[in-house]
């Protein structure tokens, strides 16, 4: 993909996501790595918590830390379109080498295949 214009609008989408997301992963680890439900629900009393709330607890935290593990792929995914975008092989299937559709790349910024590679590659998978 050569045209510059058409580029920097791409690169502005990712730019975009990429704040995005790393807003939502450094949420996402204050709010699983607090300290105890009675300090986030700021309960400083003695009171035992119920066994069915600490389940419930470790349940969230291992359930938000997945989410965090998945955005962090799409992280990766999105550096490494914005430095194709500096190489110039933006948009080139990395399976067949052909263009990737646009119709593709504005649904999927950082998709780094073409629909029918991206297809192959599920039915393997």
């Amino acid at each position: 993909m050569k045209n510059k214009p058409e580029l920097q609008v791409y690169k502005d989408q990712l730019l975009m996501l990429r704040a995005r997301l790393r807003g939502d992963v450094n949420r996402m680890a204050d709010a699983a790595l607090r300290k105890s439900r009675s300090e986030a629900n700021g309960d400083l009393s003695s009171m035992p918590i119920h066994m069915a709330d600490i389940g419930s607890d470790n349940f969230e935290q291992e359930f938000t830390l997945s989410l965090m593990e998945n955005d962090g792929g799409t992280l990766s995914q999105i550096e490494a379109s914005l430095e194709r975008i500096e190489e110039g092989t933006y948009g080139q299937c990395e399976e067949c080498g052909l263009k990737i559709p646009k119709s593709r790349l504005n649904a999927i910024p950082y998709a780094t295949l073409c629909v029918r590679c991206a297809q192959q590659q599920e039915q393997v998978g």
